[in-house]
């Protein structure tokens, strides 16, 4: 939130205004694996632990189609499952969520 804002009391409008902030980095936490031992992870695959991160672009399926160009591996593409939302790998296996803030207003329903 940037001082000064009023965050939208409107459950859909404030989905928009949180992943259509300037700079948007979500990260998470998959609880119950803290006591795994130190082992590299990359949270996907079991033992689970941490998630993914999530950038916000301003035209996912230009983004997607430059994944594509570049033999990015996707874990999710925009017709599978949730709608408006693609996940691709990193070279490590981490996920990352790409999505396109107003095209969110509906997400989890």
């Amino acid at each position: 939130m940037t001082a000064g804002e009023d965050v939208p009391e409107e459950r859909d409008a404030r989905q928009v205004y949180t992943f259509g902030r300037q700079s948007v980095l979500e990260l998470t936490h998959n609880w119950g694996t803290e006591s795994d031992d130190s082992q590299y992870r990359n949270g996907n695959k079991d033992p689970r632990g941490f998630g993914h991160i999530c950038f916000s672009v301003p035209d996912i399926e230009a983004a997607c189609m430059r994944f594509d160009r570049l033999q990015i591996p996707f874990v999710k593409r925009l017709d599978k499952g949730m709608k408006h939302v693609a996940f691709i790998s990193d070279p490590d296996g981490y996920w990352i969520e790409i999505v396109q803030a107003d095209l969110l207003a509906d997400l989890g329903q």
